[in-house]
């Protein structure tokens, strides 16, 4: 096989992958960065990271955590490289301060609040396997932990918005 053919067959292997997995990456980087334009320079990001780093997957069968490995730690290098610009809310002029404006639901707001007061470890897993639809096995592979301990911040995470829940009356 010339240098063509393997490229041209490296080229397939990654579209075949990519088209595959590209939302559920989109999707992980949207819930870690919580912000649309972030999330497609982050999967953006992953992508040629996973391009160059192709030939590391020996099995397409472990594509979806290996991309989604990647699409964390990029998120992660995304926020180190770069000091976002904050705006304080509190000196918005009249026009500016209505682009915050939106149909308020509380009872959504209070829950997505509470899920991300979780500390990291609990909310993880928690979004991945709620939101995302993912296994516990799957969540254990991604995160570099034993199922168990997997199961048990999914069990502590739902303790803890429960607790949230009767103390603020939010259900």
């Amino acid at each position: 096989m010339n240098n063509s053919d393997a490229t041209q067959d490296r080229r397939q292997r990654f579209d075949q992958i990519v088209a595959v997995f590209h939302m559920d990456m989109f999707r992980y980087a949207a819930w870690l960065c919580r912000d649309k334009s972030i999330a497609e320079d982050v999967v953006q990001e992953a992508l040629l990271r996973a391009w160059k780093s192709l030939d590391a997957l020996r099995d397409d069968a472990a594509a979806k955590q290996w991309l989604l490995t990647i699409v964390r730690r990029e998120n992660a290098r995304y926020f180190e490289r770069r000091r976002l610009e904050t705006v304080d809310i509190d000196n918005l002029t009249a026009s500016q301060s209505a682009l915050l404006a939106e149909a308020p639901n509380e009872e959504l707001n209070d829950l997505r609040e509470a899920i991300y007061g979780l500390e990291d470890d609990y909310r993880e897993p928690l979004v991945l396997q709620v939101l995302m639809g993912y296994s516990t096995n799957e969540i254990a592979e991604l995160m570099g932990l034993k199922q168990g301990a997997v199961l048990t911040r999914l069990h502590r995470a739902r303790l803890k918005l429960r607790e949230k829940a009767a103390s603020e009356d939010f259900s």
